[in-house]
C-alpha cells in the first residue's frame, strides 16, 4: 500500500478536498496507475452533488491518462512502464454481448475489486471506478488502454470521456459519414466533440447550434460548417433550410445529436432530422425529466432511428488507439478542448468555471 495525494468529495455538496488516500497494491486483475493528466468533467460534479448516488465519500476524477507503474497476478494486457488512458467500459468477454461481437455494448464491464480508502480506513467510491483526481489509482487492467507514449497526456486522456462520447455519438451511433449531413444541438465540450467526429467522417453540412457566441465559434474552428445561434433563430426551420441547399429534396439533417439532455432540445432534434434521420442522445438528463408530448403518428411517419449514445459506443481498444494516431497526424485536434491546465488543489474552483460555460476542459496534470 502507498499514500498519495487525491481529491476527495465528502459529502452532498460540500467543496472537495485534497485529503490522503491509501492505494492498495494491485491484486489479481489490477493495475495501480501514476496519473499524468485528469479532465474535470460534468459528470464529477454531478458525483459532488450527489446527482449519481449517495456512496459518500467519492474519489473523483475520471477522465484521465497516466503509466501503469504495477500490475497484479494475471494481467497481461499492459505492463510497467505503459503510456494508458483510463476508461470505464473494461469489457468482461463473457455476457451476451461480447459473445455476439458487440462489447462496446458490453452488459457486465468490471472495475477494481479492492478498495482505496481514505487514511482512516474509510472506502471511496471511486468516479465511475476509476478516481483519477489522484497522484495515483487503483483500477482493473481493463480499464487501462495503451496508447501512442509520444501523444500529449492533458490532450489524450479527454478520450476517456467527454471527447469519446462526443466523437462516437457522431460516428458510432449516429453514422455520419460522406453524403450525410449533421446537426448538433449544444457545443459544449461533448458537442465540440461530435462536430469534431462528423468532420473527421466526412460529413456535409456539420450544423452547431447554441445559444453561446463562444461556443460556437470554437465548434467552427473544429469543423462546423454552419452554426445556429437558436436564442434568436429557429433551429429546426435553420437545420432544415440548410441542408436543403446542400440536397435536393432534404427536409432536415440526416443525423442530429443531442449534446444537452434536457427535453425542449431533445423535441428539436426529433423535428431537424430528416426523413429516415437518426436522432442521437448524448446529453445527460436528469431522472425527473421526460420525452415531450409528441404526436405518435409523427414517430411512425418520420421512420429512422431514436437513440441514446453511451460512451459513444465506444470499445476502448479498438477506439482510443486509432484516435490518439489521428491525433499524432494532426487530423484530429484534441489540443483544441485543453482550455486551462490546473493543479489538484484547483479542482473546486474549475467547478465554478464551467458552470460560467467558459471552457471546453480544464485538465488536472500531475
Amino acid at each position: 500500500m502507498q499514500q498519495v495525494k487525491a481529491v476527495v468529495a465528502m459529502s452532498k455538496g460540500a467543496p472537495v478536498e485534497v485529503v490522503t488516500i491509501n492505494v492498495p497494491d494491485p491484486g489479481p486483475g489490477e493495475a495501480v496507475v501514476q496519473v499524468q493528466s485528469c479532465g474535470v468533467c460534468h459528470t464529477d460534479l454531478h458525483y459532488r452533488e450527489g446527482g449519481i448516488n449517495d456512496e459518500f465519500p467519492f474519489l473523483l476524477g475520471h477522465e484521465a491518462a497516466g503509466v501503469v507503474e504495477a500490475v497484479g497476478e494475471g494481467v497481461t494486457d499492459v505492463a510497467p512502464g505503459d503510456f494508458v488512458v483510463l476508461n470505464w467500459r473494461a469489457v468482461c468477454g463473457q455476457c451476451r454481448a461480447c459473445k455476439r461481437g458487440e462489447a462496446q455494448y458490453c452488459f457486465a464491464t468490471h472495475n477494481a475489486t479492492q478498495k482505496m480508502t481514505l487514511e482512516d480506513g474509510t472506502e471511496l467510491s471511486p468516479a465511475l471506478g476509476i478516481g483519477a483526481f489522484a497522484e495515483k489509482t487503483l483500477v482493473a487492467a481493463g480499464q487501462c488502454t495503451k496508447v501512442d507514449p509520444e501523444a500529449r497526456p492533458a490532450a489524450v486522456g479527454l478520450l476517456g470521456c467527454g471527447v469519446m462520447a462526443g466523437l462516437g455519438a457522431a460516428i458510432n451511433t449516429g453514422g455520419a459519414t460522406r453524403g450525410r449531413s449533421v446537426a448538433v444541438i449544444g457545443c459544449g465540450g461533448v458537442g465540440v466533440a461530435a462536430v469534431a467526429g462528423a468532420a473527421l467522417a466526412g460529413s456535409s453540412p456539420i450544423i452547431a447550434i447554441d445559444i453561446d457566441a463562444k461556443k460556437l465559434e470554437k465548434a467552427k474552428e473544429l469543423g462546423a460548417t454552419h452554426t445556429v445561434d437558436s436564442s434568436t433563430t429557429d433551429p429546426v426551420e435553420a437545420v432544415k433550410e440548410i441542408c436543403a441547399q446542400y440536397y435536393d429534396g432534404a427536409d432536415g439533417a440526416d443525423v442530429v445529436v443531442e449534446a444537452v439532455g434536457r427535453p425542449e432540445t431533445w423535441k428539436q432534434a426529433f423535428y431537424a432530422r430528416d426523413l429516415a434521420g437518426t436522432v442521437v442522445l448524448v446529453g445527460v438528463p436528469t431522472p425527473d425529466m421526460t420525452i415531450p408530448e409528441i404526436p405518435l403518428i409523427d414517430v411512425f411517419g418520420r421512420g429512422g432511428s431514436l437513440k441514446s449514445s453511451w460512451y459513444g459506443d465506444c470499445l476502448p481498444s479498438r477506439d482510443f488507439p486509432m484516435l490518439v494516431d489521428l491525433y499524432r497526424q494532426g487530423r484530429l485536434d484534441l489540443d483544441a478542448f485543453v482550455t486551462e491546465e490546473i493543479g489538484l488543489d484547483a479542482v473546486e474552483a474549475a467547478f465554478e468555471t464551467m458552470h460560467h460555460g467558459d471552457v471546453l476542459r480544464s485538465v488536472v496534470v500531475l
